[in-house]
């Protein structure tokens, strides 16, 4: 996946929505994936959209915006809400986009993230099928959101979760965070990491979609959780929340790669509390955890069982997992001196 600083190009002289012809040239164009059910789609004058609903299916709604990035912000605009998707056992299908933009940053880069966003909508079949587009001057910074429709064949409910059931956690922790990390601030991995290592981290952008783990886990799971902001215990503290019942984890089985590791000695954060999409946590009954595991083992995506629902004699772990937080806000606001 390629990353592009949205930034450069000429400048617009006022506030408001993008002109009809910027509009039709930068952003309509863009326009994902053509999908035959949607009957009106996004036009100059057009007010919603107009989609044919298949029967048999129910619909999946997720909206999220992107806050932590700016190199590839669209494309991760359109991860992030993918996974949210993917976790109730969905396909992604209807997207909308809200983009508001300082005016100093011009047409160019309103041009930039929509060609980011329909490429990665191609990449998952994804129509786009409307939004809303404008410079305001009173933004400093771009303002990047989405809305997301898909179709799931099932339901996912925090209520089919049983005490028993397996925790499994797929890829790596970190994988977002870390990612952000190397692209936006890498003076801050450049005391630990060679520049080689940096760029691969960099690389780590293209493993964050779960929607591949999504299709091997939806028949066998009885819950799948994205854990983003947060990161790991973030995710988890969700689950139990949701199912009224605590976990037990072991730490030692949880995958943190070395990368990751490495990162969090250097810099003094917890990697399981880092924002994590690309890493998905399912909750399986343990009669399918086998199925699972040859399923992934098939697919050569990794995945390991990290504990279970519900804990022996009344105890809760991890002690701290209420304690929310997010590692990479306080690192991405470090002085470039390293001081805080």
């Amino acid at each position: 996946m390629s990353h592009t600083d949205h930034g450069g190009g000429e400048p617009v002289t006022c506030s408001g929505k993008l002109p009809p012809d910027i509009l039709a040239r930068s952003v309509l164009s863009n326009k994902g994936m053509p999908r035959p059910e949607v009957l009106v789609g996004p036009a100059v004058g057009e007010d919603a959209a107009i989609i044919k609903w298949p029967s048999g299916k129910f619909m999946v709604i997720a909206s999220d915006p992107i806050v932590g990035a700016s190199k590839g912000a669209g494309k991760l605009l359109v991860r992030v809400n993918v996974n949210d998707i993917a976790s109730k056992g969905g396909e992604p299908a209807y997207l909308t986009v809200t983009l508001i933009l300082p005016p100093e940053m011009g047409e160019r880069a309103v041009s930039s993230i929509m060609r980011e966003i329909h490429e990665e909508c191609l990449e998952n079949g994804i129509a786009i099928v409307g939004g809303h587009t404008e410079f305001n001057d009173r933004y400093g910074h771009p303002v990047i959101s989405a809305a997301l429709v898909g179709t799931a064949d099932r339901v996912f409910s925090a209520g089919d979760i049983s005490r028993g059931d397996a925790i499994l956690v797929s890829k790596h922790v970190g994988i977002e965070g870390m990612a952000i990390l190397a692209s936006d601030r890498p003076d801050l991995l450049e005391a630990a990491f060679s520049r080689d290592e940096i760029r691969e981290i960099e690389g780590w952008f293209d493993m964050t979609s779960v929607l591949p783990e999504s299709r091997l886990l939806r028949n066998y799971s009885s819950f799948m959780h994205d854990p983003t902001e947060g990161g790991f215990y973030g995710g988890l503290s969700e689950i139990c929340r949701l199912s009224g019942m605590p976990a037990s984890i072991d730490t030692n089985s949880l995958p943190v790669h070395e990368y990751t590791r490495r990162a969090s000695e250097s810099l003094g954060f917890d990697p399981l509390r880092l924002v994590a999409s690309g890493s998905m946590i399912a909750v399986v009954p343990d009669a399918n955890v086998g199925n699972v595991m040859d399923a992934f083992r098939d697919s050569q995506i990794a995945v390991a069982v990290v504990g279970s629902i519900g804990c022996a004699d009344g105890a809760s772990a991890p002690p701290d997992i209420w304690e929310t937080g997010e590692e990479l806000w306080p690192l991405l606001k470090r002085r470039r001196d390293g001081m805080t």
